[in-house]
This record gives structure tokens, C-alpha cells and sequence, in this order.
């Protein structure tokens, strides 16, 4: 009876040591990782910490955060806003009340507040969705969110102000992207 490589047939030790051969084995060493010992010791880190990170890196908290942070500081520029001068003349000769000034203080500061925080959590959320889908962090994620977050708010009084918007607001955070990114 011939040998099995004789006839041209491979037995199942040929097969497992060829597979080695071209793929390799099984159990792969990082040589390549280097843990430079003047840091301080590794930290590895748990399963939790890998979840609480990525929830704080998530699209949907850093929307919540910029609406947050844009209504204190829209809150903040209407306060600001409203004490220069009140918003309303009366036409009578009567001086205001104290408690006609308020509300009217209180409807500017709300106003810009709600404003801030949408264009803050529109613009957060569209970056966040473009950055995650292009797979990159450059400035032009900053310039296509401003261009839809300027276009959505412009279409609101029609097509060309949401094109003017687009641009604007395009601009805008192409120009903050940029004096962000050269200062530090």
C-alpha cells in the first residue's frame, strides 16, 4: 500500500500542520505593546468602567449636555439682554412696575434659554452623528453639523434663509473649529 503523500492525499497531521504553518496558531502574543514603567502601574480597566465610559462618549449625553449648558448660558445672555432695556414701550406716560419688569425679564431669559439649548443639542447631536459615521474627528464635522444645524433652523422662514443659515452657521463653526484648534 503506497504512502498517503505517494498518492497525493494529505493525512489530518499534514492538514493540522500545514493550517499552522499558513494561518498560525491559535494563541497570539502582543509583543508590540510597549508599558513604558516610569507612568506608574497599569490599570486595566473593569467591564463598568468600560460602560460608564462609553455612556458619557455617547451621542445621546453629549446632546444632553449641550442643551443643558446652552439653556444656563442662554439663560444667562437673556438675563444679561433683558436688564439693559426693557423689551416693551408703553405708551401711556406710567412708569413700569417692578413686577411687569420680571416677567418680562423672566420671558426674555426663557426665550433665549430654550434657544440655546436647542441649537446646542441639535448641533451636539448632528456632530456627534456625522463624527460617528465618517469614523473621523476633523474639522469638517463641525462644518457639515453647522451646515444642517444653520439649515434646519433657517428653514423655519423658508428655504432661502435655511440656505443662508447653512452657510452662516457652516462658517461660524468652521471659523471656532479653527481658533479652537490653533490655540491649543
Amino acid at each position: 500500500m503506497p504512502d498517503s503523500q505517494e498518492s497525493g492525499q494529505l493525512t489530518p497531521e499534514h492538514w493540522h500542520y500545514l493550517t499552522k504553518y499558513f494561518v498560525g496558531n491559535n494563541f497570539r502574543y502582543r509583543e508590540n505593546i510597549i508599558i513604558p514603567k516610569s507612568v506608574g502601574p497599569v490599570q486595566i480597566k473593569t467591564n463598568e468602567e468600560k460602560m460608564v465610559e462609553s455612556f458619557f462618549e455617547s451621542c445621546f449625553f453629549k446632546s444632553f449636555m449641550s442643551c443643558v449648558v446652552g439653556y444656563g448660558l442662554g439663560a444667562a445672555i437673556g438675563l444679561f439682554s433683558s436688564s439693559m432695556g426693557p423689551a416693551s414701550v408703553t405708551d401711556s406716560a406710567e412708569p413700569q412696575t417692578a413686577k411687569q419688569v420680571f416677567k418680562e425679564m423672566k420671558t426674555t431669559t426663557l426665550g433665549y434659554a430654550k434657544n440655546f439649548a436647542l441649537i446646542g443639542a441639535l448641533f451636539s447631536g448632528v456632530e456627534c452623528t456625522i463624527e460617528s459615521a465618517r469614523g473621523k474627528s476633523d474639522w469638517k464635522n463641525g462644518t457639515y453639523a453647522g451646515a444642517v444645524t444653520g439649515g434646519l433652523i433657517g428653514l423655519r422662514a423658508g428655504v432661502k434663509a435655511g440656505v443662508v443659515g447653512a452657510m452662516g452657521f457652516a462658517a461660524f463653526s468652521t471659523a471656532i473649529d479653527y481658533y479652537m484648534h490653533s490655540r491649543f
